[in-house]
């Protein structure tokens, strides 16, 4: 157990490991929350396995991108809203900065060298989200009933594509897990340490709610360039579903269909927003930087990231406060049993597809993944030091 900072030691202790994680969590959100539980269960101990995965369930419910409000959340229980702030800008500045960069001209991802360590970095997504499996199969699954919750979870998410099936599987476990996780040992809930009131979550909801219903009013009473940029963005960041991928037909229709993007520009953005580390969201900094309104400038960028993250950080922060005391409801313990479960199985779906087969192209990628398999689950190496090695290692199985 590692000693307690200050507060201000804190923010910053919370700050320089999402920077860390910022600049090397390439994968996606899947893979994000692999490096998390890695980081800050495994490695830091903020938090226990469980209270991990009652976050991750939380966050699979609400709309915008999961990996950034688990994040958030973490950095919230750490250090309160500073750590929130910090946290949400160590992660997600170094891929924004990459993209604007990029739509102001860069070429950092040319070259065969950038390519080898992006497809060595892919590898590394592998290896993480199978220790990240592994790890919570072993405390989340450890009877038949459960086991088998996360095995439907598996066919729910293969049957029913995209972030419905995820939602169903969560739900499903739930449900299931009423009925089979009743005769359980029950374990002790601690709250986490949330320096958010019911209270100030309600105010936070309702300003969810007046942003996403007041925003496109003003847009219409006052078409100003500004306006119309924060309610594309926030309409986009709250209607979504599952993350950076399921946002991208909105963010199409908003920014392309509109004009203030061209499809070849838009297109380019998507392909390098694919190969930077951190939240698949920070693609609206790229669409800020490019688009007519706002003249592609630097603040266009900043405007649209922080109006698309925007909507699902609120709904967290409202909901966070009775989520905690739901858990300690009795029936509820049962509840979340099922559905931590069933979050293993949709992260065992998402080793498969599309984390394994868009990485492992054949027998050199096989043996880098297990390489960084074991580095991490018998070595113990940190997951930063297994980005690196594996990184590098992408290079020479590219020549």
């Amino acid at each position: 157990m590692s000693h307690t900072p200050r507060p201000s030691g804190r923010v910053r202790e919370v700050f320089s490991a999402f920077l860390l994680l910022g600049l090397t969590s390439f994968g996606g959100p899947i893979a994000h929350l692999g490096y998390f539980r890695t980081e800050f269960v495994e490695r830091r101990r903020w938090l226990s396995e469980q209270a991990y995965a009652d976050l991750v369930a939380l966050c699979q419910f609400l709309p915008g991108p999961a990996s950034s409000q688990v994040g958030l959340a973490l950095g919230l229980v750490r250090a309160g809203p500073w750590g929130a702030a910090a946290a949400w800008t160590a992660f997600t500045l170094p891929s924004a900065v990459v993209l604007v960069l990029f739509a102001l001209g860069s070429s950092v991802l040319d070259g065969p060298v950038s390519q080898g360590i992006i497809h060595g970095l892919k590898v590394t997504a592998v290896a993480i989200i199978a220790h990240a499996v592994w790890g919570m199969a072993r405390s989340l699954c450890p009877d038949p009933g459960r086991a088998g919750i996360a095995l439907a979870a598996v066919f729910t998410v293969v049957l029913v594509s995209g972030p419905l099936g995820q939602v169903a599987a969560i739900v499903i476990g739930a449900m299931a897990g009423i009925v089979l996780c009743r005769a359980y040992v029950a374990v002790d809930v601690h709250d986490l340490p949330l320096p958010v009131s019911a209270r100030v979550g309600h105010l936070v909801g309702l300003t969810f709610v007046a942003l996403l219903f007041g925003l496109p009013l003003l847009a219409w009473i006052s078409p100003t360039a500004i306006l119309a940029v924060m309610n594309a963005f926030y309409r986009a960041g709250a209607l979504v579903f599952g993350g950076g991928h399921v946002v991208l037909p909105l963010l199409e229709a908003e920014v392309v269909q509109s004009g203030w993007v061209s499809a070849d520009e838009f297109l380019t953005g998507y392909g390098a927003a694919q190969a930077v580390p951190g939240p698949l969201f920070t693609f609206a900094s790229y669409l800020g930087a490019v688009m007519v309104p706002l003249s592609g400038s630097l603040f266009g960028a900043a405007l649209a990231l922080v109006m698309i993250f925007l909507p699902g950080m609120l709904l967290l922060v409202a909901v966070l406060p009775h989520w905690s005391r739901f858990r300690r409801w009795g029936s509820a313990q049962a509840l979340m049993r099922g559905a931590n479960a069933a979050v293993v199985g949709i992260l065992g779906a998402a080793l498969y597809q599309p984390v394994w087969t868009s990485a492992i192209l054949g027998l050199n990628e096989f043996a880098l993944a297990l390489a960084g398999f074991l580095l991490l689950s018998v070595w113990k190496l940190p997951a930063w030091a297994v980005v690196v090695i594996l990184a590098s290692s992408g290079i020479l199985i590219t020549m």
